[in-house]
């Protein structure tokens, strides 16, 4: 039987979406990419803000319609949206035969072979269940890339943020089958290895009493095949000179820090549920700097909070400016069903936190240009990442650039290059938030 599954959402999503197509497909279900041919067809959705609730169900209700007049025999929602409106879904589009919910993932086949059966299927297991842990992986995008998730769930709590109630609390990983799963996608191509977790920063402390990222690191560092490997979501309270000495240690591992801040004044930080203020945040950023001088930073930012007053708002962009992160993204606050924040009474207006996210950008615009100029004759290594016929140039990645969410380079190159290949490149000019460049041959 044919397959065509949809994965929705963030990085972490795309990971239960690989390890479920690979548990599919040792059953002998063939994955195909046309919808209008597939018998099975999964939607993994994504219900952590609004627009991305909207997508999900945009995407069911096409899927819906597909199945009402095609082959599909029957449609299978998971993911977060699943989870959190597992009635309201199977009310209202009664073409879905089956439920799957976050920690039942591993639970696919079963939810595929009772929903052929004919049966309406609802799997959900206690949300602070750890799904067996499925070190087999059917990439869904490229295999050169892929992401480690280190830990289900979240134990933060923060006012804005319905992730605790999809996902549960934080459940690390057991470091040996991380090691088996990380070899695996070696052995597959993997040769960027992205560690990401609702948080990273205190994988081990929920099943060894301590923070063990620095030491899973280390022993990922020992798997032929990796060349790179990035951290995703730091927290910045979390982040200790132990895991920075690390990075500094180990040349696999990518002088890259993703931190996200949400914002820096204290009385906002305290109504997130935030465990930490402004001068935190500086006093870690300057120890980040000290240890790793050529650390790339990216943050991201939250405007028009409940409750943020102008004076407010402007402290944010004057810290973006003193700070001077490499990267940077603004979310206009979603209240979402559920959280505390959402039942605040002192709602910003959506105009406003629009706006305030455009100021956020144009300041971190300015601090991103420039960076990008200072770069300017410099040999970096690069990532290959694709070919664009049209223009005749390549697009890679520096170690400053996480794919999908930051900047890029454009060069051109003599002879064929493969996505996934490794090459230095000097710097010939600044474009924006992009970088143009050459092939350095070390003759020259």
């Amino acid at each position: 039987m044919k397959l065509y599954f949809v994965s929705l959402g963030c990085d972490k999503n795309l990971v239960d979406s690989e390890k479920m197509l690979a548990l599919l497909v040792q059953h002998n279900i063939e994955v195909t990419d046309l919808a209008e041919e597939a018998e099975i067809i999964i939607v993994n959705t994504c219900g952590f803000i609004q627009d991305a609730k909207e997508e999900s169900i945009e995407t069911i209700l096409m899927m819906a319609e597909l199945k009402k007049r095609g082959r599909c025999r029957t449609l299978i929602v998971s993911g977060c949206l699943a989870q959190r409106y597992t009635d309201e879904i199977l009310k209202e589009i009664p073409e879905v035969d089956a439920i799957v919910g976050t920690t039942a993932y591993d639970q696919i086949v079963t939810a595929v072979e009772q929903s052929l059966s004919g049966n309406k299927t609802v799997l959900m297991n206690d949300k602070d269940y750890l799904p067996k842990n499925l070190t087999e992986r059917l990439p869904a995008v490229s295999g050169y890339v892929s992401y480690l998730k280190i830990a289900e769930g979240c134990s933060k709590h923060c006012t804005y943020c319905i992730i605790p109630s999809l996902r549960g609390n934080y459940r690390s990983v057991p470091m040996e089958e991380l090691l088996r799963e990380a070899e695996l996608l070696a052995a597959s191509g993997t040769k960027e290895l992205i560690i990401i977790a609702q948080e990273t920063t205190v994988y081990g402390v929920d099943l060894y009493g301590g923070k063990k990222l620095p030491e899973l690191l280390t022993k990922l560092c020992l798997i032929k095949g990796i060349k790179w490997i990035r951290l995703m979501y730091c927290y910045p309270e979390e982040i200790t000179e132990e895991l920075l000495h690390t990075m500094k240690r180990e040349p696999k591992i990518c002088h890259y820090l993703d931190l996200p801040v949400q914002h820096c004044n204290d009385d906002i930080l305290r109504h997130m549920g935030r465990k930490t203020n402004r001068k935190d945040l500086m006093d870690k950023i300057a120890m980040i700097r000290q240890i790793l001088p050529d650390a790339a930073l990216r943050t991201t930012l939250i405007s028009g909070f409940p409750g943020e007053l102008e004076q407010q708002h402007e402290e944010c962009v004057d810290f973006v400016k003193e700070v001077r992160f490499d990267r940077l993204g603004v979310f206009p606050y979603s209240p979402e069903e559920g959280t505390p924040a959402a039942e605040y009474t002192d709602q910003v207006d959506e105009e406003v936190k629009r706006q305030w996210a455009d100021e956020i950008m144009l300041a971190e615009q300015d601090v991103i240009f420039q960076q990008n100029e200072r770069m300017i004759g410099k040999i970096i290594w690069v990532m290959a990442d694709g070919y664009l016929p049209e223009e005749g140039v390549y697009t890679g990645r520096t170690y400053r650039d996480a794919p999908d969410i930051d900047g890029c380079i454009f060069f051109e190159s003599p002879s064929e290059i493969i996505s996934g290949d490794f090459l230095p490149v000097r710097i010939t000019d600044a474009r924006g938030y992009d970088l143009i460049g050459e092939i350095w041959c070390e003759e020259e």
